[in-house]
Order: structure tokens, then C-alpha cells, then sequence
């Protein structure tokens, strides 16, 4: 049976979320501390401008460039949130949803025009992330997301999730969600409903309708842009969406997120509260538990794989190419099919994970090692299928063509997750030339000194690498404590993975780099 952890570093500016299953690193994520347009936050928003060539309109979310909403996004009850937000912008009493008449739909095959103008204020949700020059993607048709459900105002539909293969289970929920959904209110139940007692999926609902009802309140006398309901914070999202009896740890580094965490985690699921772990070493927590180490190994342009082979991945603006190499491994042509399928699946596993890892969307093209049997190609295409069914995003992959090459789409709702590996030397600042090695200690030597003049109070942090770290600690009278006598000022030297050999930075207390 495999293992899940989840590992949150959490620093002054941004929040890093590391899944692992068995130990090896399959989703990772960033949050800013003060992240704004993620998807799924509600806004109130103003038209900027109507496109009738694209039918579609610029709204002012707030974000520097305009959002994009395409007409077929409006969603079919488009003017029945139109009229109940006039309400609620007005002082008048606003009756809940269950009571209010809703409009007729709007016209499938209709036109932006015929339903939006310039400076009309409007409610929108987020639905893909600002990615490169784009705008984020809006949509008009609300859906509210729970653990166990996914409420929908203005609709009348119950819909059961696809992953939910018992019949008689689905069933029950459509049976049980069509009884108690109040009137004007659509319900998506997700797979995690499976089995869920009545009375748990009844209070999630009417917790999800409380969330609405406050959050359409909240906008008399608003003026936008303006946040209406933001969507919980990406640890929160990622545990809603993935928490199940078969995660083991999760381990934080940062006592709020962990009350957060360990508080949500108690609302949901009590028994699995003491698989929260508040970490406390002295290394930092992705160090400690591999994922530094992975990341500069699994995000390169070239990925390793077993026996001596690789994947090339290359990005461009309209696709992702990956490209599958036997490297070292033997190439008798007596074994050539054999040899071809073998690496193929190897691929198959690491690349279902690497689309996973870096959240590639779109299209991505692979290029397999070429294989002449039918029963070969129809293997790796199930199970390809089998190792994607792990990944929560929706896509579809095709057959390999003629010329060996796959096809995936991949849903892409937030920008791809790059990062460089490969580094400029913060010492030579990519010139090819470096000062003496036996001269950093003297650097550093100085800028606590200049430290010690401008910030006489307070302990401060060296970061560096761990060999630099080895040679400074090292001995029973070593620089640390030369540094405390000579300057009587505390620093304390911590070992970094993620350092280049002389690269170094101070830190207060706080965690707050210093520029001496």
C-alpha cells in the first residue's frame, strides 16, 4: 500500500506544498502570502468593454490586465444572477434564492450584446489563473466547492461524479441530494460523497448555501472590483480535494498553518487529526525530508530515469514536447522491441508525473521510442490511461499515431510550474570568473562586522552551503565562536542544499534576508 505526505514550508512571502507518494515528489505548489485571482474567488466586477467579433467581453477584476469572459461562460442563467445582484446591490430586502423567481435561460447561440454593456456591473468567478500576458479567464456560471459537494445557485440539477462506478451508490446520492437541495440550487456530488452519511452531506450543504447567502449580502453598497468570496487557501483546496484514510503525515513548519490544518482537518475527518505533525528542526523542512533534492533533480530540462534513460521536456507558448531516450541502455537489434517497450513504460510512469509535478496544461506531444507490434502500442496506451487516472486534472490522451508520437490535453487552470535548475554563480555572476576561494570567509567576516555596526542587537542567520558550512563549524575553536569573541555577535551557520558552493545570504531572526 503506498504512502502520502504532505510537506508545507511556509516563509514570510510565499507557502510551498509538496505531496509525496512513496516518498517521491508528484505535485508541488506555491502560494504568495498575499495570492489574489486564484481560481475560484468570486468577484464583483465591472465591463470594460464588449467584443462582438469575439463575443465575448473585458471585465475589471482589479488584475492589471483585463479578464477574458467568453459569452458561452456566462452560464444559462445569466440574467437570473443579474437581476438578484441588482437587488443586492440596492437597499431593498434581498429574499433568499429559494424564493426568488428565476429568468429564462439565455440563448445557446446568442450574442454578448444581447445580454452585457459596457460598465454593467456583473458577479464572476474565477476560472483559470492569469498565465503569461493573459488576463485571467472568468466564468459567470458560480459553483461553490465543498469536500463532499459542489453547490450550484440558479440551477436545478443534481449531477454525480463519473468516478463513482456503483450504481446503486449514485443512485442513492441522486435520490438523497434531489430530496434535501433547496429550490434554485444545483448540487455536484464529488467522489468523495461515496458512502458519506446523510447527515454529513446535509450540513455540508447547508453550510455551502450559508457561505453564498453571507457572501451576496456583503455586496450592498460595494463598489468594484471588489472580492466577494475567496477561495481557501491552496493547502486548505489541496486537502479538500485529496485528504483520504490513506494519507499517513503532514508535516508544517509554521505553528498557524499547522493550527489551520489540524482545526480544518478536525471539521472533516477528527480521527485523522493526529497525522498533523508540527516540525521544529533545525534544517529546513523540504531538506529534511528530500524534496530540495528532488526538485533540482525532476524540474531540469532533462529528467533521469532507470537504467541510463531520459526525458527531454521542452515548453513553448502553443504546446509541451517530451521527448523519450533509451540513453546507455542496450540496443541489440535482436532486443529492440523488447528494449523499446521497456523503456517505454518506465517513461510513461515518470511522465504521467512529471505533467502532475510541473502542472503542464494544454497540449503536450510525446515522442516514444518506436514500436512495431499493435499489442506493444495498445500496453503502453493502457497504461498510460492507468497511471493518468492518479492526476485530478481533467485530460485525454489519444492512441500513438503512425509516426510514434502521443497526444494529451491537459486542463490548465493556473500557470505552469517552472522551475530553473540550472543557476548563474552568485559569485562570478555568470562572467566564468571567480574571486579566490580562500577569500570568502574573509567576506563574510566583514559583512558581520558591518552588521554588528548597523544592527548592534540580535542574533544573526548565515546560510550557506553545507560544505562551506562543514569548514566554518569545524574544530573546537571555529569561526562561529572567533566571530562572537572578535564582534560579540551571535551567528549562528545553517546548511542550505538549494546553495551554490559560495553562495551565502543573512538572515534576522524574523527570517528576513539582510542586505549588509
Amino acid at each position: 500500500m503506498s504512502t502520502k505526505e504532505l510537506v508545507v514550508d511556509v516563509s514570510h512571502s510565499e507557502i510551498s506544498i509538496a505531496l509525496l507518494e512513496d516518498k517521491k515528489l508528484v505535485e508541488l505548489s506555491k502560494e504568495s502570502a498575499n495570492s489574489r485571482f486564484s481560481v475560484g474567488d468570486l468577484y464583483l466586477a465591472r465591463v470594460k468593454k464588449i467584443m462582438p467579433g469575439l463575443n465575448a467581453a473585458f471585465v475589471d477584476v482589479g488584475h492589471k490586465r483585463d479578464a477574458f469572459l467568453h459569452y458561452l461562460d456566462l452560464g444559462p442563467q445569466f440574467r437570473s444572477l443579474a437581476k438578484y445582484l441588482q437587488i443586492a446591490l440596492q437597499s431593498k430586502p434581498l429574499p433568499p434564492l429559494s424564493r426568488f423567481k428565476r429568468e429564462k435561460d439565455i440563448d445557446k447561440n446568442g450574442k454578448i450584446g444581447d445580454v452585457l454593456k459596457g460598465g454593467q456591473q456583473i458577479v464572476v468567478q474565477i476560472a483559470k489563473e492569469p498565465i503569461s500576458t493573459k488576463g485571467p479567464r472568468l466564468t459567470s456560471e458560480i459553483s461553490i466547492a465543498g469536500r463532499n459537494l459542489v453547490l450550484m445557485p440558479f440551477s436545478d440539477k443534481v449531477s454525480i461524479s463519473q468516478k463513482i462506478s456503483n450504481k446503486e451508490e449514485k443512485d442513492r446520492l441522486k435520490n438523497l441530494l434531489t430530496s434535501i437541495r433547496p429550490k434554485n440550487y444545483g448540487v455536484i456530488v464529488r467522489t468523495m460523497a461515496e458512502n458519506q452519511r446523510v447527515a454529513e452531506l446535509d450540513a455540508e450543504l447547508r453550510e455551502l448555501v450559508d457561505k453564498w447567502e453571507k457572501s451576496i449580502f456583503k455586496l450592498r453598497k460595494a463598489r468594484p472590483p471588489k472580492l466577494v468570496l475567496g477561495e481557501v487557501s491552496r493547502t486548505t483546496a489541496i486537502l479538500r480535494d485529496i485528504l483520504n484514510d490513506s494519507f499517513n503525515h503532514i508535516y508544517v513548519n509554521d505553528a498557524n498553518v499547522y493550527n489551520e490544518i489540524k482545526n480544518y482537518i478536525g471539521d472533516i475527518s477528527p480521527d485523522q487529526q493526529k497525522i498533523v505533525k508540527l516540525y521544529s528542526g533545525k534544517t529546513n523542512i523540504f531538506e529534511h525530508h528530500s524534496v530540495t533534492k528532488q526538485i533540482k533533480t525532476y524540474f531540469g530540462r532533462t529528467v533521469p530515469m532507470k537504467k541510463g534513460a531520459y526525458l527531454v521536456i521542452e515548453h513553448t507558448e502553443a504546446l509541451h514536447s517530451i521527448d523519450v531516450n533509451s540513453g546507455n541502455r542496450n540496443k541489440d537489434a535482436t532486443n529492440q522491441e523488447e528494449n523499446a517497450i521497456d523503456v517505454n513504460m518506465v517513461a510513461a510512469e515518470e511522465i504521467a508525473r512529471q505533467l502532475r509535478l510541473r502542472d503542464m496544461g494544454g497540449i503536450v506531444v510525446v515522442d516514444f521510442i518506436d514500436m512495431q507490434k499493435n499489442e506493444n502500442k495498445q500496453k503502453l496506451l493502457d497504461f498510460m490511461k492507468q497511471e493518468m487516472s492518479k492526476d485530478r486534472a481533467k485530460h485525454h490522451i489519444l492512441p500513438l499515431s503512425k509516426f510514434g508520437l502521443m497526444q494529451i490535453t491537459r486542463q490548465r487552470v493556473r500557470p505552469e510550474t517552472n522551475i530553473s535548475t540550472i543557476e548563474t554563480c552568485p559569485t562570478c555572476k555568470g562572467t566564468g570568473e571567480i574571486q579566490p576561494p580562500v577569500l570568502i570567509v574573509d567576506e563574510i567576516q566583514d559583512k558581520i562586522r558591518y552588521g554588528k555596526l548597523k544592527k548592534p542587537k540580535g542574533r544573526i542567520e548565515l546560510r550557506v552551503h553545507p560544505f562551506l558550512q562543514s569548514y566554518l563549524t569545524k574544530g573546537l575553536i571555529n569561526r562561529r565562536l572567533k566571530w562572537r569573541l572578535k564582534y560579540n555577535k551571535k551567528v549562528t551557520i545553517k546548511a542550505d542544499q538549494s546553495y551554490t558552493f559560495l553562495e551565502y545570504n543573512f538572515f534576522d531572526r524574523k527570517g528576513n534576508m539582510l542586505n549588509l
